[in-house]
């Protein structure tokens, strides 16, 4: 039977899947795949030094996100090569945020590390994220200080920053965007316990971390295959800032509403004034065609906004799960105190 990542109750699902004991590593690496199998052994190559240098073990959670390559097949190969290395498949492709909570849900370290797997964060940095923890901070971020992004990506990456800067007032991390980044295991147990159908996870971190940090980390040009974000998922990712964080769009158009009602009537009452001394050729007619379509352009603008806001509600209140999975490799069965559990893969 596939298993629900349901927003409605984490807590179970992960109780029966990866329970925190002193037998698991301390440092947990959280690794989203989406049609990455020419980057997959390079990555592993990569990332196998790292995690036999972290003092108290190390496990590596890769999420199959529901790839259409072989990607599957090699995380499989992996893992039958090396038991740390730990498979989490999706039964189809739910997006990058779900996969890495899938990942956060079944991780057990101590902290969490996320890590892209197109190998243009190096998984070499981890060492620095850990040990800023080490210091005491709840999150640490990586900042990509020589991007190698395209034009718009870098453009892109500027406007989500900005706006996150302006919504999570006094955190001021520069590269929201990057997904190299640590967290400590109360923030990981915070997440989980939200219940929200889709949000932004380096932001949601900062709601529940008391120190956060930002170190500098290397980027490189992808080394192969494509970016999975379009132009339409940034455009999504902007929507779910404004609606997940804040409610100030709906006061911006509530503000915006009343103005321009004020102005409308005061302009409404200038033009009677105009016609009365100047007579019916100064009704300006155009004038008023032009008033009345930024009125209209303005009340479907405010119906948008209260849209994206509503459709969040909608799928909130169905309790839909964020994942479904289908299959798991190198996760070992926990027994519950008083009865047997069944084994599962």
């Amino acid at each position: 039977m596939p298993r629900l990542f349901s927003p409605k109750a984490p807590m179970t699902v992960v109780t029966s899947a990866a329970p925190r004991t002193a037998r698991g590593p301390r440092v947990s690496i959280v690794i989203p795949v989406f049609n990455e199998e020419q980057n997959l052994a390079e990555l592993y190559r990569r990332l196998a030094p790292v995690m036999d240098g972290i003092a108290g073990g190390a496990e590596a959670i890769l999420v199959d996100d529901g790839s259409a390559d072989r990607s599957l097949e090699i995380l499989r190969d992996l893992a039958s090569r090396d038991r740390r290395v730990r498979v989490i498949s999706f039964n189809r492709n739910y997006g990058q945020h779900a996969a890495v909570f899938a990942g956060l849900e079944m991780s057990r370290g101590a902290v969490v590390v996320t890590l892209d797997a197109d190998l243009q964060n190096p998984p070499e940095d981890i060492p620095k994220l850990l040990a800023k923890v080490a210091e005491g901070f709840d999150v640490v971020g990586g900042w990509r200080e020589d991007r190698k992004d395209t034009p718009f990506r870098r453009f892109a990456s500027r406007q989500v920053n900005s706006l996150l800067r302006r919504i999570l007032r006094g955190v001021e991390f520069r590269d929201y965007g990057c997904m190299l980044r640590a967290y400590t295991r109360p923030v990981v147990d915070s997440m989980r316990m939200c219940e929200e159908r889709s949000t932004f996870i380096p932001a949601l971190a900062c709601q529940f971390a008391r120190r956060v940090a930002e170190v500098p980390v290397g980027h490189a040009d992808r080394a192969a295959g494509e970016s999975k974000y379009s132009l339409w998922k940034l455009f999504k990712l902007q929507a779910d800032l404004f609606t997940g964080f804040t409610s100030a769009p709906l006061r911006m158009a509530t503000i915006a509403g009343l103005l321009i009602a004020v102005l409308s009537v005061g302009f409404g009452g200038l033009l009677a004034i105009r016609r009365l001394i100047h007579g019916p050729e100064a009704e300006g007619l155009f004038t008023l065609f032009a008033i009345l379509f930024f009125l209209i352009g303005a009340v479907f603008f405010a119906l948008g906004i209260l849209g994206e806001y509503v459709g969040r509600i909608y799928d909130q209140v169905r309790h839909r799960p964020r994942s479904v999975v289908a299959e798991t490799i190198n996760f070992a069965p926990e027994p519950e105190a008083g009865r047997e559990r069944e084994p599962r893969t």
